[in-house]
């Protein structure tokens, strides 16, 4: 099991630098279009080919790896931060737990793809690509706190009833030095594991919002606007190497899923 977290941790480190210096690393500009090599096959001019409008695929894969490997985990992050804050709030202001409790569940019941599909609906047609960038990701993160609120909640419950809570209030200890110093602690395993689920969440789920049109949008390249080829089986089995963004993201998946389920370190434990 080692040897396979260690090849995961390997593959995801150079999957980040490619996606951190892709401007460096990319033959071109995302952007570029090579109007003389219209969905040229891959060569010494193009690795991975280009595509329709004769942009380089390679050039455009490093750049949508970047865009969604450092935006899913920001997303992931607010996600997590604001679970804390709402689970936080509901510990500190007891008698409004029901309440809390109840807004949780709609919250948990609502469908959010069709507020996706209500704000880009809203959007003007030549939206930026850095605005709709800053909705997927944003919205996901908004829109990702309920189950994490949910276990941190449960595990504030837990942690009230335990034998060192009831004995640092009656020590006459203050509420926001419990909370910081000894339930903190006791947190953070709980926060980490939320932030490494969320990160492969939003990475699908950029992804399946891409194939939908929902995503970010051209030119801007991201790993679910590349999978959009996945919806032409003519021009994938004529061009093979457009599965390239496909086999990336089930590789990335596949490392991330490795290191999900390795084992928890003993100071992790509550």
């Amino acid at each position: 099991m080692k040897t396979f977290r260690a090849a995961a941790v390997l593959i995801l480190v150079v999957v980040c630098l490619g996606a951190l210096f892709a401007p460096a690393l990319a033959p071109f500009p995302y952007d570029r279009q090579f109007r003389d090599a219209p969905a040229a096959p891959p060569g010494g001019r193009f690795l991975l080919g280009a595509d329709d409008i004769g942009r380089d695929r390679f050039s455009r894969l490093l750049y949508a790896t970047r865009t969604s490997i450092v935006l899913a985990p920001a997303a992931a992050a607010v996600s997590v931060i604001l679970a804390l804050l709402v689970a936080a709030f509901s510990a500190s202001v007891k008698p409004l737990r029901p309440v809390i409790s109840v807004f949780t569940t709609i919250c948990l019941a609502l469908p959010w793809i069709f507020l996706f599909i209500i704000l880009r609906a809203e959007l003007p047609v030549d939206t930026g690509p850095v605005i709709t960038v800053l909705l997927t990701f944003g919205l996901m993160g908004v829109a990702g706190w309920v189950w994490p609120a949910r276990v941190f909640s449960a595990s504030i419950v837990r942690m009230e009833r335990s034998g060192w809570m009831l004995q640092s209030r009656a020590a006459g200890i203050p509420g926001w030095r419990i909370a910081l110093v000894h339930a903190w602690p006791h947190l953070r395993a709980t926060a980490i594991a939320q932030f490494r689920v969320l990160v492969p969440a939003y990475i699908l789920a950029e992804a399946s919002l891409g194939l939908l049109g929902l995503g970010v949008a051209e030119p801007l390249p991201s790993w679910g606007n590349l999978l959009g080829d996945l919806t032409r089986p003519d021009l994938v089995r004529a061009n093979p190497w457009t599965l390239a963004p496909l086999i990336l993201l089930m590789i990335v998946m596949i490392s991330l899923e490795v290191l999900q389920t390795g084992p928890i370190p003993a100071g992790e434990i509550d």
